[in-house]
């Protein structure tokens, strides 16, 4: 069973690699993440990455294939599954999860409750934005390119600022949502065009990741991770596993998830739900499905459940019940990936040296540490798109939550880096692009796109 993945870096690279051995596989696709490799976006077209695959699955031997990537990498595996009669997640389910307007009027149908007002912004990029709009609003795109291109607007000068682009942003944007505008034309054109912005009610509440998968139409539920911001911010300040919401509440954001998911037909894979949860008003509100694995979470369950969700995956992609996998014996009660960020462009962030990074792994032997230095003008583009730049994120366990915290504080410390558990910490500047400012300039003539997560 040789296995192709889409799209393979950072943790899934990580997740699949400690499964190569049982799952051996093949990698295909780009890194829109860094040059020279982001140069393939000039000419991307998803139908012939797709055809090109179908043509070389023979000759490898594959007979599966998988990707958690959302851009193209989701929808790339699923149109070769269909094709090669492989298992996986059904095209148009895809579609419907990654189509945010589409979504939101399933949703509506389906699980109102859990839903938030909307509606379309009916003007192209640049063009004057609609009298009698509510405000403030949450503007986002129909299908994401990043959540940068997200954003609360109070007022009808702040929208028609964030939808002012010039001919370079313009060309960017249309060539991110473009391959998936195509098949979605194709395979869902019930769902209108993905090249406009969706407004929604700003929505309050605390911030989760549920997770779960589909075998046989039939959804099961895996857990809940809980995502923590930075004070004042929507930059994310660490995930943790176990959750901390009551579990009443997950299985109701699980039957939410089991009801949207079985009217867009999604009937085989592993999912993502991120939703939010206000406790004074006991409100459920759903930010979007993910079609896919949340990968950055696959070892925070591998540590505290013994579940290996890139196995999960794998053995989804060759059509077996992930159930079947006997359970790794679990080494921590808590685990978290703790992000790292600076609210200061003019603050230089080193990063650790080759002494400090066998100090973390002496002491923490099964610590992840994924490093993103910057220069100079990355961390200005990163602010124009997120007022702060991401650094370095360092995953960990511990018997507890407690003892969580101090290995944090302490592997920060070996690092050089101070540690993502300051509640009460002031942020300078918020977490949102300043309006007009959704798209970096190019670099190189390619676009620089802003880090992951």
């Amino acid at each position: 069973m040789r296995t192709l993945v889409l799209f393979n870096y950072d943790w899934d690279k990580e997740g699949f690699d400690r499964n190569a051995t049982g799952y051996p596989h093949d990698t295909a696709g780009f890194d829109l993440f860094s040059f020279p490799s982001n140069a393939h976006l000039l000419w991307f077209d998803m139908q012939r990455f797709v055809d090109k695959l179908a043509r070389q699955a023979q000759r490898p031997g594959w007979t599966a294939v998988v990707s958690n990537h959302e851009q193209f990498g989701a929808l790339a595996a699923a149109l070769l599954a269909e094709r090669m009669g492989w298992p996986g997640t059904s095209v148009v389910a895809v579609l419907a999860c990654q189509h945010k307007l589409y979504a939101r009027q399933v949703l509506q149908q389906v699980c109102p409750e859990a839903n938030c007002g909307f509606e379309l912004l009916d003007a192209a990029y640049g063009d004057p934005v609609p009298e009698g709009l509510h405000y403030p609003a949450f503007v986002k795109p129909v299908k994401a390119a990043f959540s940068v291109l997200a954003r609360t607007v109070a007022n009808r000068s702040e929208l028609q600022a964030h939808t002012r682009f010039g001919y370079w942003e313009l060309w960017v944007i249309r060539h991110l949502v473009e391959p998936f505008e195509r098949i979605s034309r194709q395979h869902l054109p019930q769902a209108g065009t993905a090249h406009r912005l969706l407004l929604e009610e700003p929505v309050t509440g605390a911030q989760y990741n549920l997770d779960g998968y589909v075998f046989g139409g039939e959804a099961d539920f895996i857990g809940v991770v809980d995502a923590i911001h930075y004070p004042g911010t929507q930059a994310f300040m660490r995930f943790e596993y176990p959750s901390q919401l009551g579990e009443a509440i997950q299985m109701r954001a699980f039957d939410v998830a089991r009801r949207f998911l079985a009217a867009v037909g999604f009937e085989h894979g592993l999912f993502n739900m991120e939703f939010f949860y206000d406790a004074a008003s006991d409100r459920l509100t759903v930010i979007e499905f993910n079609p896919r694995m949340a990968s950055q979470f696959s070892d925070l369950y591998l540590r505290v459940e013994g579940l290996d969700l890139h196995q999960w995956a794998l053995t989804l992609a060759h059509g077996q019940d992930p159930a079947t996998l006997p359970r790794a014996v679990p080494s921590a009660g808590a685990a978290a990936s703790f992000v790292y960020r600076s609210f200061s462009q003019q603050a230089v962030v080193p990063q650790p040296n080759a002494a400090q990074k066998k100090a973390l792994f002496s002491t923490f032997p099964d610590a992840l540490l994924f490093e993103f230095p910057k220069t100079p003008s990355q961390i200005e583009r990163d602010f124009k798109w997120l007022s702060s730049y991401r650094y370095g994120i360092v995953h960990l366990a511990a018997a507890d939550a407690q003892a969580l915290k101090l290995d944090c504080e302490r592997a920060s410390g070996l690092l050089g880096w101070p540690a993502p558990y300051a509640d009460d910490v002031a942020c300078d500047t918020p977490a949102h692009p300043s309006p007009g400012a959704s798209v970096p300039a190019p670099v190189d003539g390619l676009l620089a796109l802003p880090a992951r997560t």
